[in-house]
């Protein structure tokens, strides 16, 4: 537990120092935009997959920041030369001479404001609030999917369907959790779990029809007396509970 936890830290602290680098090219003049933007570009990979992980509820904005297709944002400010009007410069950092904000700033604005929900990351760590189980039950996650697509390679079809269909279970548990959502079976099923959040306004119909499709392939590989799931059926459940895994929480 402490290595995954230690793991994240490192990764926190690496892109917060790459992030003050950065910021630190953008602090020249609108040519800057040139040098930021090859190694931004990696940056922002790297620091969106882990703000997903750590703190989900806020990937959205990072990602707006980033490429916001109903406005102004960095995907434009650093790809746009020469430089642009932004609509939104009015409102952003105005020098003492009263002078509109660069393009160079107005990417500064933007960028800052990604690397605060980084550092929340970083605070969220040292939180009492934050519940590590998340983070090294995800990672326990994806080692069992990747068992179970070893398993599926080699042909042990059912084998790797119940490894797959165990994760789905035991992420939809966790779910119910989360919202605080009351199963009243002692041992529920995914249809059960997958009932419940329905009705309690946690997931969509769709999404409840594509677990219920997971949970029919999952039930094809644990009873031998339907018919043989074949190897495309659980490529498919496997894609499926990864998917639910990293976007459903």
């Amino acid at each position: 537990m402490s290595s995954n936890l230690e793991k994240y830290k490192g990764d926190i602290k690496k892109l917060l120092k790459s992030g003050e680098a950065l910021l630190k090219v953008l602090n020249g003049d609108n040519k800057s935009l040139l040098h930021f933007r090859e190694s931004y570009e990696v940056w922002y990979s790297e620091a969106f997959s882990l703000v997903k992980t750590v703190l989900p509820d806020r990937a959205k904005d990072f990602e707006l920041y980033y490429n916001n297709p109903k406005g102004d944002c960095l995907r434009i400010a650093i790809l746009h030369t020469p430089p642009r009007k932004f609509s939104m410069l009015s409102s952003m950092t105005i020098d003492v001479d009263g002078v509109p904000a660069t393009q160079a700033d107005f990417a500064r604005s933007l960028f800052i404001n990604q690397l605060a929900i980084v550092e929340s990351c970083e605070q969220r760590f040292e939180s009492s609030l934050f519940d590590i189980k998340q983070v090294v039950q995800a990672d326990l996650f994806d080692s069992e999917l990747d068992a179970a697509r070893e398993l599926n390679k080699n042909k042990f079809t059912r084998g790797a369907g119940a490894i797959a269909g165990v994760v789905l279970e035991a992420h939809l548990s966790q779910v119910c959790d989360n919202h605080q959502v009351k199963i009243t079976k002692k041992s529920p099923t995914i249809s059960n779990l997958n009932d419940a959040l329905k009705d309690n306004n946690v997931i969509e119909v769709p999404d409840w029809r594509f677990i219920q499709f997971l949970g029919d392939i999952r039930n094809k590989c644990d009873h031998k007396k339907t018919d043989e799931p074949t190897k495309e059926d659980v490529d498919e459940l496997i894609t499926g509970v990864g998917k639910i895994t990293k976007t459903l929480f």
